[in-house]
């Protein structure tokens, strides 16, 4: 069964220290600290750049400028126990970006969403990624993504999607009835 709950974010929690502690050694200029960085959260910022571009190559773009710019503005970082937010606060600016820069989204074909199953290389995080972009909605895969896989609490979501709290909440419960209906093998389109 497919359930999120407070595991990604306690998972978030826990790594929030060790996340805080490689962007220090990256302004110190440690590559090792870097990878480190890039392995922990590279998954999350994708799948959120996906969920707000709708399109791997954009998405791809996203990520790879995501991380130049973490790398060059390491220094500049305040540790205030949320790298995450910081780091998809950089993800989600140059997913604008990109879309002001083209005037409309395009829509994904099948055959792309099915190769995201090759970012994760946990089998039930790509099961979920895949069940979820299908089914949901944009603003439901945004906050589903930034709170199952970047740990971010309800009240963080709907501040940096600029929502109401209940609408985020109401977003997400929705959400999750969706990915129960499929799990429970009645999926809904």
């Amino acid at each position: 069964m497919i359930y999120l709950t407070s595991v990604n974010t306690n998972r978030a929690d826990r790594s929030a220290k060790a996340l805080d502690a490689c962007l220090v050694a990256i302004a110190q200029g440690d590559a090792s600290a870097f990878a480190q960085l890039y392995a922990q959260t590279h998954a999350a910022v994708y799948g959120f750049a996906l969920s707000i571009l709708k399109n791997t190559h954009d998405a791809e773009d996203v990520l790879h400028d995501t991380f130049l710019s973490i790398h060059s503005s390491a220094a500049g970082y305040r540790g205030e126990g949320k790298p995450m937010a910081w780091i998809l606060t950089i993800a989600r600016n140059l997913c604008m970006s990109r879309l002001r820069q083209r005037s409309k989204t395009t829509q994904l074909e099948q055959p792309e969403w099915e190769s995201l199953a090759d970012t994760d290389p946990d089998a039930d995080d790509r099961l979920l990624l895949e069940q979820y972009l299908y089914t949901l909605g944009d603003e439901e895969r945004q906050i589903v993504t930034l709170h199952a896989l970047a740990g971010f609490k309800h009240r963080e979501i709907a501040q940096m999607l600029d929502l109401a709290l209940p609408t985020v909440l109401s977003k997400y419960n929705r959400a999750l009835k969706k990915l129960k209906q499929i799990d429970k093998g009645g999926q809904k389109r």
